[in-house]
């Protein structure tokens, strides 16, 4: 492997353009998955991905690729490997997730886009209507039953994200699923026919038995795990008692800006974004639920 067949450091990526246009010359910038994983090289702590003409030049053959725009003067694409497949010398497969002290937020939008992509793409070669195999739709990224004419685009599951402050201090809750130690602030998936403020309403009544009030958008961020897409709010405590289930939630706290728990989320996170502000605000003493 060269430098000429890697584009890096990831840390520093910035210009990405989405598109479907495919027609640039010259060597693609590869963001290759495999499941939840990346192909990149490291050398010198610096992340680097795939810059060449063809994935076959490097020891691969995908099993889909498309295109996700433009960085720079290269087209970016997308492509997926199967599970098992040895990555190609000077390379590794990583997760996603492990690599977000090396990679710019803009790369990691980028890894989003690819991961979902290629998720789509796996889970709708067949109309799940009819069952017959779809195929690619011209000049859109869907994919098309011949025999019944179904649409699938590209899924995307929204789900709400909210730090909730009470008297200068911010909830911070151990869901089951989290490693051992690790807090950070609720979240929950949006159900058919519910607004995403009543998903915030709801999944804070539920995971906590508190009621909150002041609602306030705050960011949103794609999280492709597998597709969901990250809405993040901040709410003040309106009434209520914390009260956890010990299932899905084990354990929940109020807790001051120097009081935080010694692990919180990542800063690549939304969720770390929203610990942040709640910190900011809460040390500059402007108080309950103001906006960032």
């Amino acid at each position: 492997m060269s430098k000429k067949e890697t584009l890096g450091p990831l840390s520093s990526f910035e210009g990405f353009a989405p598109g479907m246009d495919a027609s640039a010359q010259g060597p693609s910038l590869w963001v290759v998955c495999q499941g939840s994983s990346l192909l990149v090289a490291e050398e010198d702590g610096a992340l680097s991905v795939p810059l060449v003409e063809d994935l076959e030049s490097i020891g691969l053959s995908p099993d889909c690729s498309h295109v996700l725009g433009t960085a720079g003067p290269s087209v970016c694409r997308a492509a997926s490997v199967r599970s098992g497949v040895p990555a190609p010398d000077g390379f590794g497969f990583h997760p996603l997730r492990s690599l977000f002290d090396g990679i710019s937020y803009a790369f990691f939008a980028v890894a989003a886009r690819a991961l979902e992509v290629v998720e789509w793409d796996g889970s709708h070669r067949y109309c799940g209507r009819c069952g017959a195999a779809t195929t690619f739709k011209q000049g859109e990224r869907a994919r098309e039953c011949p025999a019944c004419g179904s649409l699938s685009y590209p899924r995307i599951s929204p789900a709400v994200i909210v730090a909730v402050v009470r008297d200068g201090r911010i909830l911070l809750a151990r869901a089951a699923r989290f490693p051992p130690g690790l807090r950070s602030v609720l979240a929950g998936y949006v159900e058919p026919g519910e607004t995403l403020e009543e998903c915030v309403h709801r999944e804070v009544r539920e995971e906590t038995g508190i009621e909150v009030t002041n609602l306030r958008y705050f960011a949103s961020q794609p999280w492709p795990f597998p597709h969901s897409l990250m809405i993040a709010f901040t709410a003040e405590h309106e009434r209520g008692e914390i009260s956890v289930d010990g299932a899905e939630i084990k354990e929940a706290d109020w807790y001051g800006p120097e009081q935080l728990p010694a692990q919180i989320p990542v800063p690549m996170t939304v969720a770390r974004h929203l610990i942040d502000w709640f910190c900011k605000t809460a040390r500059a003493g402007k108080g309950d639920g103001d906006s960032v």
